[in-house]
Order: structure tokens, then sequence, then C-alpha cells
């Protein structure tokens, strides 16, 4: 039995673009997507642009999402965003726990943990990203890195915030290597991480979340990773900076979405 999520393509921009790149590129985007069929569209501009190109996408079929916050509404966090002020911009979504979050900047799960409390407090949808380094896929540690991952980073969430979530299984040693997962692996992981939101949260919970694959997702792979039936969509890096290129993988997941319905 196939089950019916609604796929889920968000880009990542990362560290990319001024605000005025920013808001010509999602005026292009705005555009070249006006007709997304059933398939959500987030994107994920720096925390500076934010507001502008959240201006240029009101009323469009795409979303907008964060790529980090703080945990707290407001306080002496010098840097930071908080929650509060990503909705006071339009937010809906938010990356949590991104690799090179954890890897440049330090972020435990721990942190992540507490911000997605957070985010799910103010109405947000959290992209929670899971995945392993190289040396612990190579070591065949994978599958338990994973499952620690998603225990500390879910822990005290009840099925009712569970079923909010967005997983991003993003393979460290694939992101930004031009060396990505296979779909069959992807594939593999997911189902994983699905078995295991069932045994925390109830098989209709975890039928229900959607796992994203992200790490050197182009538009030549796109098909191999949508075709998988664990997978749900996917979160992008570099080709989500690219108007043609990030649209071409949102068709992908609208051909997808079609062919389900």
């Amino acid at each position: 039995m196939i089950t019916m999520r609604k796929p889920i393509i968000a880009g990542n921009w990362k560290m990319h673009k001024t605000v005025g790149e920013a808001v010509e590129f999602a005026r292009a985007l705005v555009v070249a997507l006006a007709d997304v069929g059933d398939v959500e569209v987030v994107v994920c501009p720096p925390a500076v642009a934010l507001k502008s190109v959240g201006e240029v996408l009101r009323g469009s079929a795409i979303g907008l999402g964060a790529q980090n916050m703080h945990w707290e509404e407001q306080g002496p966090f010098t840097g930071e965003i908080s929650p509060r002020m990503l909705v006071d911009v339009g937010c809906r979504y938010v990356i949590l726990g991104h690799s090179e979050r954890r890897q440049h900047f330090g972020e435990s799960d721990a942190a992540v943990n507490k911000k997605v409390h957070s985010a799910l407090r103010w109405g947000l949808i959290p992209i929670v990203c899971v995945g392993e380094r190289l040396e612990e896929r190579q070591s065949g540690r994978t599958d338990e890195v994973v499952r620690m991952q998603l225990k500390e980073d879910l822990a005290g969430l009840d099925a009712q915030g569970a079923a909010r979530l967005v997983i991003a299984y993003e393979p460290v040693w694939a992101i930004g290597t031009g060396l990505p997962a296979t779909g069959e692996e992807a594939n593999r992981v997911s189902g994983l991480i699905r078995e295991i939101l069932a045994g925390w949260f109830g098989e209709g919970i975890a039928q229900e979340v959607r796992i994203q694959y992200g790490g050197s997702v182009s538009p030549h792979n796109i098909s191999e990773f949508l075709s998988q039936p664990e997978v749900d969509g996917a979160l992008v890096g570099g080709a989500s900076l690219d108007v043609e290129s990030f649209s071409s993988i949102v068709q992908a997941a609208i051909e997808k979405a079609s062919r389900l319905s």
C-alpha cells in the first residue's frame, strides 16, 4: 500500500546571495514555479534577506523558511534570531540541526532538541537534519548514529508534535561533495527513520512524517531519490541557487505527486 504524503522540496541557500540578489532570485522563482501542483516548496534564504524575500513570496505557492534559530523568544544572545522574529517576518519553516551547524558551530543534539520544541510552540515546521559522517559510515555505524541523533533531537516530543516534523536524512559525506548517496541507500535509511518513529510515536504518525533526502541533490539525480517509496522530497543546497536547476527538481516532485494521485 502506498501512503500518500505531500512531497516537500526545500532550498537551503546557506550563506549565499545579498538581499538584492535574493529578492531578484525570488521574483524569478515565483514566475518559474507559478504552479507547483501538489508539492510543498520552501526556500530558506540567509537571515538578512528573510523579510524582503518573504514579501516577494507572499501570495505565491512558495513558503519561507529560516536556516537556524535560537530556542529562546528573546534575551541576551548576541547574534541570534528567535522563533518569534522568524514568525514575525513570515517564516513557516526552519531548518534545525544541519550538519554544518553541528560541525562548524558546535551545535549539540541537546541544543537541537530545545530548538525543535521551541519551533513547534511557535507554530513553525522544523526540518530536522540527521546523518552520519564518512568515518561513521565506513565503520558501519550509520544506523546507530541516525538512531541516536533522532533519540536526542526529538526527546520529549509527543505524537502530536512529531506529526508536524519534516526529517531530512543528510549524510554528511554527501553534502556539497558531488557524491550523493544512492537512491537505494537513501530509501533504506529513510525507512529506518520511519521505523524508529513508529516505535516511539505509533505507525500512523510515522506514516504521516515526511522524510527528505539531502546531499548533492541535482536535477540529474532527483528522480532516483523521488522514485523511492520512503523518500518524500529533498533538502537542496547548491542546486537551489539556480532558478532553472531548482525548478527542474520541483518539476520532478510534481511528476511524482501526479503519479501517486
